[in-house]
């Protein structure tokens, strides 16, 4: 994995100044080091300017970048962050048509496809991925990003010229592209977050290439084309088929993102997602005479702590115990403790650039950078429960009935802590409920289907849009702050093809949540953990964590010069702190509650501070 970065102008002459425009370069890479700490380079001509990070994965000598080659009168430099996991397939397929290769890496895969066969050549990629790819003689500028959006992409426009990074924080090395918050970045947060709009930024003129999207910025002008997106199509297969279909897909993606020339691991929380991943890599690895080394998370105290709720009805490490012993993996058990919680939630909105999901994505970051002390490839669960219909509001009638994002369909819940005045100044509801509609109305719809059935489209829609896009950019931005590569085979664009077609009677046959998957994992897993109930990412339970955020919280409030001031209602705070809170009603999906509402709080005031956010109102 890796970190991107650079500009490109129709007008410009970086050639002209090129200490000036390297030294932006540099500084771009600096600031996205973590993401590539093995190697980084740049590359810069007359209008384009190429930043890269490099984590060795594959081809640990040759692979540097940016990559330069050229062919059939064709000059083309690419800055690539991802994997290509079908690479030696094509990397065969192009040997066939007399293409030599001088490295055995998957950035050269991509250059000498782009240069055989165009842009087209995206299409055949497995894998994830956000590529800049310099086409000399046409003097344009290529953004690619993977199906699902793994890989994160930014960009934002200054007259003639595109900047663009891998994170934010890369646009801001650029000169003159500044930290605003809007009206509608306000919105962003407060109405959506921790979620976002795909294809924004949350920043004023900040801005994000989608999934399955390729922009051409060229002669000054950005040309945006779709070259992948879900499509509705009848379900032909019968159950049996389909069951066979499904492990197949699962089987075949797990193996092929295998692919690494270092050693892999796998997250394990005893849930069925995880487990399968874990169980097929333990076999393949056994099969070469070697152990998969296997991490579980959980948070001190919990033994002690822990409340059986309906979004949380067991602790995992008896299901993860069972799934060791049934392995045969290595298995590490890791720990995260109060003090280190607090700390990270200021470090994830570092690798994040924005407030984000609080605890749950700063105990992933602290439980990543233990990860990363053994390995620097881990395989996770990631994605299987928006693809295969694993949350509640799948199930809920609530959720067919309320016009709203059925995690967070309540806003005053999230106005709990704000001013009034800040909550009559912003339109929040009219903002989520646009954003919303938008979704809605580009659900892919199938004719003929029941109202029930497209109603099930367009949740299915919304998780896949929404609720796992937050939870992919958490995956990528917790384990990259440590140069971790996660990688997610469920989100292989050939299963969410698949089960999106899938009628729900399948999908959840008998009732049974997950059934499709689960069938499709029968003699792979023990029965008991293959059949076990949901139950999502762990939190605390421990009641000096809550109140070590409360007093945080006030103690921020209490400072004049706290930018938040100017957002949140300092009594309504007190109050809050003095109130116990209820994890079993989440104000964002299952995973956020009161607890997560005083971090997010902290969150927001942290980056406020550390990007000097300047607000608009």
């Amino acid at each position: 994995m890796c970190g991107i970065g650079g500009f490109s102008s129709s007008r410009a002459a970086y050639t002209e100044e090129p200490g000036r425009w390297q030294e932006i370069l540099e500084s771009m890479n600096r600031v996205q080091k973590r993401r590539g700490p093995d190697e980084e380079g740049i590359f810069l001509e007359k209008k384009c300017g190429l930043a890269h990070v490099r984590l060795s994965i594959i081809d640990l000598e040759r692979g540097r970048q940016p990559m330069t080659r050229r062919a059939g009168g064709k000059t083309c430099t690419i800055a690539y962050n991802g994997e290509i996991y079908n690479m030696k397939a094509l990397q065969k397929e192009l040997k066939g048509q007399g293409i030599c290769f001088t490295t055995d890496s998957d950035t050269e895969v991509i250059l000498q496809g782009y240069l055989t066969e165009g842009e087209s050549f995206i299409k055949k990629l497995n894998g994830i991925f956000a590529i800049a790819l310099w086409d000399q003689r046409e003097e344009a500028l290529y953004l690619f990003r993977d199906r699902a959006g793994v890989k994160p992409l930014f960009y934002t426009i200054q007259g003639d010229t595109l900047i663009f990074s891998s994170e934010i924080k890369g646009l801001f090395q650029y000169p003159q592209v500044e930290a605003v918050a809007d009206r509608e970045s306000l919105c962003e947060i407060f109405a959506l977050g921790p979620a976002k709009s795909y294809g924004k930024g949350v920043f004023r003129n900040i801005l994000e290439v989608e999934g399955g999207s390729r922009l051409l910025w060229k002669d000054g002008r950005l040309r945006e084309k779709k070259y992948w997106q879900l499509q509705s199509r009848s379900h032909e297969d019968s159950f049996e088929e389909t069951v066979e279909k499904t492990s197949w897909l699962v089987e075949d993606a797990v193996k092929l993102q295998m692919l690494s020339d270092i050693p892999i691991c796998t997250f394990l929380s005893g849930g069925v997602d995880s487990s399968l991943v874990t169980a097929i890599c333990a076999r393949e690895l056994k099969k070469q005479g070697k152990v998969l080394h296997t991490f579980s998370f959980d948070f001190q105290g919990n033994d002690r702590y822990f409340k059986a709720n309906s979004f949380q009805p067991s602790q995992d490490r008896p299901w993860v115990e069972k799934m060791v012993e049934y392995s045969g993996t290595s298995h590490h058990f890791l720990t995260c403790g109060n003090q280190e919680m607090i700390e990270c939630l200021y470090k994830s909105v570092d690798a994040r650039d924005l407030p984000c999901m609080a605890d749950v994505e700063s105990s992933m970051l602290y439980f990543c950078s233990l990860v990363a002390e053994h390995n620097k490839v881990t395989l996770t669960g990631e994605c299987a429960d928006e693809i295969f219909g694993g949350y509640p509001w799948f199930h809920k009638r609530e959720a067919f009935e309320t016009p709203a994002f059925p995690w967070s369909p309540d806003m005053k819940v999230r106005q709990t802590l704000l001013s009034e005045e800040l909550i009559q100044t912003l339109p929040m509801e009219e903002y989520a409920r646009a954003a919303y509609e938008k979704t809605i109305r580009k659900t892919p719809v199938l004719a003929g289907e029941s109202p029930e059935e497209k109603r099930r489209r367009e949740i299915s829609y919304l998780n896949l849009k929404w609720f796992m896009a937050t939870l992919l950019d958490r995956m990528d931005r917790t384990a990259m702050y440590s140069g971790l590569e996660a990688r997610v085979p469920f989100a292989d664009h050939r299963i969410i093809e698949y089960v999106w077609n899938v009628p729900w009677s399948m999908k959840c046959r008998d009732g049974v949540v997950k059934a499709l998957l689960r069938r499709s994992g029968e003699g792979k897993l023990p029965k008991e953990v293959l059949w076990r109930r949901k139950s999502p990412y762990p939190k605390t339970y421990h009641p000096d964590y809550e109140a070590m955020l409360g007093a945080r919280l006030l103690e921020v409030l209490a400072d004049p010069g706290a930018p938040i001031r100017q957002l949140v209602d300092k009594k309504k705070a007190e109050k809050f702190v003095e109130s116990p809170s209820d994890y079993g009603k989440p104000w964002y999906g299952q995973l956020m509650a009161g607890p997560q509402m005083l971090a997010y709080m902290l969150q927001v005031n942290y980056w406020l501070e550390k990007y000097q956010v300047r607000i608009l109102l």
